[in-house]
């Protein structure tokens, strides 16, 4: 009975400092979170109107031939740009990114040859056993980021489809909805897809330089701006994932240390209850 007490002692004290260990991973993730909330809520915006700059441009363009970022190809080589965490415990957030791009495999695919350039290192492992091809030129980006090695990035991979090494380009993020709520998103990079509005979006417009020009310059730019915003999607729901994981094995603690202690409780009347059977057994034989 000494030993069971001591044992339920021993797992009252390791939940009581896994506990602990939790409610402060909770707090750091959410002040993160506010910070990675409000670079996203920025940005959603401008991005927006940046695109949309573009479907008006194009629009105008008669001849859409001649811009190569648009030029659909048969699907041989696709190229997914997945951007998972450093870290785990953050729930099901990165396993539903990597279910995410096996389940498009499968079902899009399955005769194209896979590249994958990994943004965190969730990713690279999870696919590490696959027969993949897998750059981790950027699997660090998030130590120290930045949007130069944004740009980086995005030059690299429009390069790749403009000299034909990948036929599509695609980025695996999950989109924050809020900090309950995430959701996994494949979205295209390239080659870039027109809206359904672009037809009602043709108006005479004087274009200096020419229209090819300017979207030459134009399109690298909202390329770019596209994965930064994945990025920042990418980052806030990582922490908003953390802090809910956080906050329910928190609670998961709190419950198991009510039955802990109940156990506790329980084992030390029985033990109390041995004890004095004993003493009134002994003083009723010496009686005797």
């Amino acid at each position: 009975m000494p030993g069971q007490l001591k044992e339920v002692r021993s797992r009252i004290k390791s939940t009581q400092s896994t506990q602990q260990i939790t409610k402060a991973m909770k707090m750091v993730s959410a002040a993160k979170l506010r910070k990675a909330q409000d670079n996203i809520i920025k940005i959603r915006p401008y991005s927006k109107n940046l695109f949309e700059v573009c479907q008006h441009v194009l629009a105008n363009e008669t001849d859409l031939s001649q811009v190569p970022f648009l030029q659909q190809r048969d699907t041989k080589h696709v190229l997914f740009i997945l951007i998972t965490s450093d870290r785990g415990l953050c729930g099901g957030y990165n396993s539903n990114i990597i279910k995410l791009a096996k389940h498009t495999i499968q079902e899009k695919y399955a005769n194209a040859q896979i590249t994958f350039w990994h943004l965190g290192k969730k990713g690279f492992e999870g696919f590490a056993k696959f027969q993949y091809q897998q750059n981790t030129d950027f699997k660090d980006i998030f130590i120290n980021y930045n949007y130069t090695q944004v740009s980086k990035l995005a030059q690299k991979a429009i390069e790749g489809f403009l000299n034909k090494t990948f036929d599509i380009v695609d980025v695996i993020y999950s989109e924050f909805k809020n900090a309950a709520s995430q959701m996994p998103t494949v979205e295209r990079f390239l080659p870039i897809t027109l809206q359904p509005a672009t037809t009602k979006m043709k108006t005479d417009f004087i274009f200096e330089p020419d229209k090819l020009s300017l979207l030459n310059a134009l399109i690298p730019a909202i390329l770019t701006n596209k994965i930064h915003k994945a990025i920042l999607d990418a980052q806030a729901s990582e922490h908003g994932a953390r802090m809910t994981a956080m906050d329910k094995a928190s609670d998961n603690a709190n419950e198991l240390l009510k039955n802990l202690k109940v156990s506790y409780n329980r084992a030390r009347q029985a033990a109390i209850t041995t004890e004095l059977t004993e003493i009134v057994s002994g003083a009723a034989a010496l009686k005797g």
